[in-house]
């Protein structure tokens, strides 16, 4: 685990538990907000999330965290769902929300622009397909610096 940064030695070291629990790990967050350290989990299922999944992940995160001892500061953990606008961070998020409505920020300009929002009309070649009013786009999944599904 040496050279790797906190979010990913936790994304590591809980991940095989949250799939154990049927759910999905969708993003961590490790921050500093004003003097306190904040360590963020979000979790979803099908069907979405409940306070008791979020009490059993945050109980089992917090014990597996406190043994490998990986963070050196105090910090505040939080379990939760990532919302109705959740992010979309890998492949499989932009397959599984084919004919959701999104948004996508990219880390350079595609055709003229960083910003795009539509429907997700697929995922195909490494690349997310985009119908926008414009007609479709396709965004390279490297350049993708943030995406979210996006309640009109």
């Amino acid at each position: 685990m040496k050279g790797q940064s906190v979010k990913e030695r936790v994304e590591e070291l809980i991940t095989p538990f949250i799939l154990q629990e049927g759910l999905e790990l969708v993003d961590v967050e490790y921050q500093k907000d004003g003097p306190n350290w904040f360590l963020r989990i979000f979790i979803d299922k099908p069907g979405g999330v409940k306070l008791d999944d979020c009490e059993k992940i945050s109980n089992i995160a917090g014990s597996v965290l406190d043994r490998a001892d990986i963070i050196p500061q105090k910090y505040y953990l939080e379990v939760s769902s990532p919302g109705v606008e959740r992010p979309l961070k890998k492949p499989e998020d932009f397959e599984r929300f084919c004919g959701s409505n999104i948004t996508v920020r990219t880390k350079s300009k595609i055709q003229g622009s960083r910003n795009f929002q539509g429907v997700l009309a697929g995922y195909e070649d490494d690349q997310v397909v985009l119908e926008t009013t414009d007609g479709l786009i396709k965004i390279p999944f490297h350049l993708i610096g943030k995406a979210r599904l996006k309640v009109f």
